[in-house]
C-alpha cells in the first residue's frame, strides 16, 4: 500500500521495557507555588468573548516566560524524583530492557532481499542501522548515531531509513533532542563510506528513490528557526543527485511550481516514485485521510516542467491505494464505513465504474491489504481489539481465513509486492509480546523470522483481559479494554489508570508493553478506552469525534468512568487519566468537564489550548481534524473542545502533571504551559498541578531510551501517588 505520510499529531508511547525494589519513605518536597502572573487579553470569536489569561506565554523567546519555565521545571523534577517507588520502577524497566540482548524495529527489505533495521542492546541509548544479505545473513553495523552526538550538539537518533531499489545505497534520516528535523545522509553500504552531502530541513517523508539508485526525491522545510511560525508552510519537494550541492537541487512540485493546483501554504507536498508502475505519486497532504494525489509517468522528469494528471482528490474519498504495473487498487469507506476495496485500470481510472474486490464486513473493519505474486492479503478488526487475517487467491472470488500463530489484537501486514510472494505479519495482544512471522504459501504455515530476541516476562502471565462495550451518553456503546492481574477483586478499591486517544482515526489496538503494564503488576486496572475519533469501529467512528462532534471523545471517556465505578472495580479518588498529544484534548476536557470523577489528570505535550492551533506552526496543518476558526460553526467547536479555555475559577479539580517538550514540532510547548498556568491559578483542591517543561525534548519521538523510562515512570509514579497506592506515599510530616 502506498499511503500518504500523514503529518498528524500522534500520540507517544514507550514501548520499552521497565524493576522494583524496597525503597525508604521520603518527604516530597513542597511545590513551587509562585504562580504565572496573569496578563488578559480579550477578543472576540465568531461572536463570542474570550478572555485569554495567558496569551503572553505564547512568546516564547520571553525571558520571563523561560524563567518561569525554568521554575517549573526544577520544581516538578524535584517532587517527581522523591517519589517514593519512582526508582523502583525504572529499576524494573531496566531490568525489562536486559533480557532481551537485543530489539530490532524499523526494519526495511529491498527486493533483493537485503535488511536494513535499527537495533539497540541494553547498553544502547538508541537504535543502530544494521545491516544483512536476507533473514540469515551476517549483520553489519553501518551507523552508530551516537557518534554524531559526540561530535556536535544534541542527541541523535535515526529516524528514517530509505534504501535505494537494490540495497547498494541508502539514505539515512537523522534528527537531534526530538526535534523531528531531519537531516538526510547517503551512505554507500559496500564501503560504508557517507557521500560529502548532507540536506536539512527535511521534516517530512523519507526520500524516495528513483530507478537507477542516483537520485532521490525528497520535501524541505524553508529556512527558520524551530517555532517560527510559517516554518512548516510553502514547503517544497526536490530531485537530489546524489554527490552534488544540495543547493543546487532541482525544484519538482510545489505550490510555486505548480500554481494551477491550489496547494495551500499549510499542505505538505510530496513525491513517491513507484518502481511497479513506473510513474510518480504527487500527493498534497495534510491530516484530512481523504488523499489528492496527482501522477505522471517517471520520464516526464526529464521535460522542463512534468504534466501532472489528477489520480483523485478528496471528494473521491480514498484513504489508501496500491498499484500493478497496470490496475489500481482503491482503499475507500465511500458507502462503506469498514472500508472496502476496490479495482480499476491505472492508465484510465474510472473510480465510479471500479469492481469491487473485497466487499465491507458489516461487523469488522477492513485494517490493511498488501499485493502478492499469490493474489490479495487483508486484515479486519472487531472493535479495535481482536484481528483476523485473510487470503484473497488470484482468480478466485471468495477470501480463506487464515489462523494465526496465536490470538492477536494487532498485526502489522507487509510484503515486497506483486512480483513477489512474500508476506509478513507482526503480531500481538496486551499480554502477548510481538512476533515477526513470514507466511509460507507452499505449506500454509507461518515461519517465525523474528529478529529481536526472545525475552520472558513472567510477571504477565497471569494477565486477565475484559473487552466490554460501555454506553455511552447517547446509547452508543464505546469498547473498553481492561487489563489487570488474576484474582483481582471487584470491591471498588483499585487504582485505575485510563489511556485513550481519539483522533485523526487511529485506533488504539492491543500493544504489549512491559513498562506499561507495570501499573498491573502493582495490583492496578489498566484501562483502554476506544473513544470516538479514533478508527477502532470504521470511518464513521473517526467522524462522530471530529470538529463538531467533538464532545463524543471525551464524553465516550466519561461514561467508560462511570462503568468502572458502576460496576465496582473502582472509586474517583482511585482513577487516574492520562493521554499525549491530541489526546490533551481528551483527558482536558474529561477534567473540566467531571472533575468529581478523577484524582489525577497526566498530560503528555499535549494540544490543550486548541482554539489557538492555528498560531502554532504544526495548527494550520491540522485544521481538517479539529477545525478553523475562519469557519463560524468550527469555530464555536473548536471553543467548545478547549481545556484552557474550559477551567473555572474555585473548582476542585484533580492533581496534575502537565509536560512539554520546547523541542516540539507538533505541540508547541506554549500550549501545556498556558493550561497549567491556568489550573494552578484556579484550582480549589489543593492537589499538585505540576508543569514540567523539557528543554532537551520534543513530541517524545526520538527520545533515548533512558528519557522513555523516566517519562513512563513519572506517568506511573505521579498516578500511582495521587490514587494513594501504598508504595508511593511520601512520610507524614
Amino acid at each position: 500500500m502506498k499511503k500518504a505520510v500523514l503529518l498528524t499529531s500522534i500520540f507517544f508511547f514507550c514501548l520499552s521495557s521497565f524493576s522494583r525494589q524496597a525503597q525508604s519513605e521520603t518527604v516530597i518536597p513542597m511545590q513551587n507555588t509562585a504562580e504565572a502572573p496573569e496578563k488578559p487579553v480579550t477578543e472576540i470569536y465568531c461572536g463570542k468573548k474570550i478572555v485569554d489569561r495567558y496569551r503572553y506565554m505564547e512568546n516564547l523567546k520571553d525571558p520571563l516566560v523561560l524563567q518561569w519555565f525554568k521554575t517549573q521545571e526544577e520544581s516538578a523534577r524535584s517532587v517527581m524524583e522523591n517519589i517514593p517507588g519512582r526508582k523502583s520502577l525504572i529499576e524494573k524497566m531496566q531490568d525489562f530492557d536486559s533480557r532481551r540482548s537485543s530489539k530490532v524495529y524499523n526494519l526495511v527489505i529491498t527486493d533483493n532481499d537485503r535488511y536494513f533495521y535499527l537495533k539497540r542492546t541494553p547498553s544502547d541509548e538508541t537504535g543502530k542501522l544494521y545491516y544483512r544479505e536476507g533473514y540469515s545473513g551476517d549483520e553489519r553495523l553501518l551507523l552508530d548515531p551516537s557518534q554524531l552526538s559526540k561530535k556536535g550538539t544534541g542527541n541523535y537518533v535515526v529516524s528514517n531509513i530509505s534504501p535505494d531499489d537494490d540495497g547498494s545505497k541508502v539514505a539515512i534520516s537523522v534528527a537531534a533532542d526530538g526535534s523531528e528535523d531531519d537531516i538526510v545522509m547517503i551512505m554507500n553500504v559496500k564501503t560504508g563510506a557517507l557521500y560529502p552531502e548532507k540536506i536539512d530541513r527535511c521534516r517530512f517523508a523519507s526520500p524516495s528513490w528513483l530507478p537507477d539508485g542516483t537520485a532521490f526525491l525528497y520535501n524541505r522545510l524553508n529556512k527558520g528557526m524551530q517555532g517560527d511560525i510559517d516554518i512548516q508552510k510553502n514547503s517544497r519537494v526536490y530531485l537530489h543527485m546524489v554527490g552534488t550541492d544540495p543547493s543546487t537541487d532541482r525544484e519538482i512540485f510545489s505550490g510555486a511550481t505548480n500554481p494551477d493546483m491550489n496547494i495551500r501554504p499549510e499542505d505538505i507536498p510530496f513525491v513517491h516514485y513507484d518502481k511497479d508502475s513506473a510513474h510518480l505519486f504527487a500527493f498534497i497532504q495534510n491530516v484530512d485521510r481523504r488523499l489528492f494525489v496527482y501522477y505522471a509517468p517517471v520520464s516526464e522528469l526529464t521535460a522542463d516542467r512534468i504534466s501532472w494528471k489528477k489520480l483523485f482528490t478528496p471528494e473521491d474519498n480514498i484513504h489508501d491505494f496500491s498499484v500493478t504495473e497496470t490496475d489500481l487498487y482503491l482503499y475507500t469507506p465511500d458507502n462503506a464505513p469498514n472500508f472496502k476495496v476496490l479495482k480499476t485500470s491505472l492508465l484510465q481510472p474510472d473510480i465510479s465504474n471500479a469492481e469491487t474486490v473485497i466487499a465491507e464486513h458489516p461487523d469488522a473493519v477492513l485494517t490493511s491489504f498488501t499485493i502478492t505474486s499469490k493474489g490479495i492479503f487483508y486484515t479486519q478488526s472487531k472493535n479495535g481489539v481482536e484481528v483476523e487475517f485473510f487470503r484473497l487467491r488470484t482468480g478466485k472470488n471468495k477470501a480463506e481465513k487464515i489462523k494465526l500463530p496465536f490470538k492477536a489484537g494487532t498485526l502489522h501486514l507487509t510484503g515486497k509486492g506483486f512480483r513477489f510472494p512474500e508476506a509478513w505479519v507482526v503480531i500481538s495482544g496486551w499480554g502477548s509480546d510481538y512476533k515477526r512471522y513470514r507466511y509460507d504459501e507452499k505449506s500454509g504455515s507461518f515461519i517465525y523470522e523474528t529478529l529481536s530476541s526472545p525475552a520472558e516476562y513472567p510477571e504477565y502471565e497471569d494477565l486477565i483481559v475484559d473487552e466490554v462495550m460501555v454506553p455511552s451518553h447517547d446509547g452508543v456503546k464505546v469498547p473498553l479494554s481492561l487489563i489487570y492481574k488474576k484474582g483481582l477483586k471487584k470491591d471498588g478499591k483499585n487504582p485505575v489508570l485510563f489511556y485513550g486517544y481519539g483522533a485523526y482515526g487511529k485506533s488504539l489496538r492491543p500493544f504489549f508493553s512491559p513498562s506499561f503494564l507495570l501499573w498491573t503488576h502493582k495490583g492496578g486496572i489498566l484501562a483502554v478506552a476506544h473513544v470516538r475519533g479514533g478508527g477502532e469501529l470504521g470511518n464513521a467512528w473517526h467522524k462522530a469525534g471530529m470538529k463538531s462532534t467533538k464532545p463524543n471523545t471525551w464524553k465516550d471517556l466519561i461514561s467508560c468512568t462511570e462503568y468502572i465505578i458502576k460496576n465496582n472495580y473502582s472509586t474517583p479518588d482511585l482513577i487516574a487519566i492520562n493521554s499525549a498529544s491530541a489526546g490533551g484534548i481528551l483527558v482536558g476536557k474529561a477534567m473540566t468537564d467531571r472533575p468529581d470523577l478523577f484524582a489525577a489528570v497526566i498530560p503528555q505535550v499535549g494540544a490543550m489550548n486548541p482554539l489557538r492551533g492555528e498560531e502554532t506552526p504544526n495548527g494550520p496543518v491540522n485544521a481538517p481534524e479539529f477545525g478553523t476558526v475562519k469557519d463560524s460553526l468550527e469555530c464555536l467547536a473548536l471553543i467548545e473542545m478547549d481545556p484552557y479555555l474550559s477551567i473555572t475559577d474555585g473548582v476542585r479539580y484533580p492533581a496534575a502533571l502537565v509536560t512539554a517538550g520546547l523541542n516540539d514540532p507538533r505541540v508547541i510547548a506554549w500550549q501545556p504551559a498556558k493550561f497549567a498556568a491556568r489550573l494552578q491559578s484556579a484550582t480549589a483542591s489543593q492537589r499538585p498541578v505540576l508543569f514540567y517543561p523539557d528543554f532537551q525534548s520534543g513530541h517524545g519521538i526520538g527520545d533515548t531510551k533512558t528519557r522513555q523510562f523516566e517519562s513512563l515512570a513519572d506517568v506511573l509514579s505521579f498516578a500511582f501517588w495521587q490514587t494513594g497506592h501504598k508504595e508511593f506515599q511520601p512520610e507524614k510530616q
